[in-house]
């Protein structure tokens, strides 16, 4: 007779998640997964092939967890484009800062086995892509994107680090970013 299963892939998935973000990238070991599921860490091998397997699972269901967020901010985003690229950004904005560490790692440099799979990237990226293609036009569609992308999560990445250190109103420099950043892929639209 089998031996019972004792935690399943998901649970794997969801401790290594919350590790991630209480310890960081160091603290997420497969020893600290195994004790927070209650097996012994040779055990996870079962759902996992390793570390860099488990960080890669926990960065995929944060990459569809943020296009689930834009998903839902472009729904109920205003009808004209540069509206939906503000929502976009903000609902980016909240997510990185309910989880830094992964949304970090995300756009970060990672070592190849511990990458998103394409197609869950391009299926979280489906609406951000859909944005460009508003903004920019069809031909500008994933540069447009990537632009979008790129501004947002390098914004988030500096104020995460506490790197706008000069005065003025970090609120109101994100503001004027979205609002000029629409401006300007707008002008490229074909």
């Amino acid at each position: 007779m089998p031996a019972p299963e004792r935690t399943s892939t998901e649970q794997v998935v969801t401790e290594a998640r919350r590790i991630l973000e209480q310890r960081g990238a160091d603290g997420l070991t497969m020893q600290a997964v195994a004790s927070a599921v209650g097996v012994r860490a040779p055990s996870l091998y079962k759902r996992v092939a390793g570390r860099d397997d488990l960080l890669r699972l926990a960065l995929e269901a944060t990459a569809l967890e943020v296009g689930d967020r834009v998903d839902r901010a472009l729904a109920g985003a205003p009808a004209d484009a540069r509206g939906a690229l503000g929502a976009v950004a903000d609902a980016t904005r909240e997510y990185a800062a309910e989880a830094p560490v992964a949304f970090g790692l995300l756009f970060g440099p990672l070592p190849d086995a511990a990458r998103p799979r394409t197609e869950v990237l391009a299926s979280a990226s489906a609406a951000v892509l859909a944005l460009g293609r508003r903004l920019a036009g069809p031909d500008h569609e994933l540069a447009a994107a990537r632009t979008i992308t790129a501004w947002m999560t390098g914004f988030i990445g500096m104020q995460h680090a506490g790197a706008f250190r000069l005065s003025g109103d970090v609120e109101e420099a994100w503001r004027f970013g979205v609002e000029a950043l629409g401006a300007a892929l707008e002008a490229r639209r074909c």
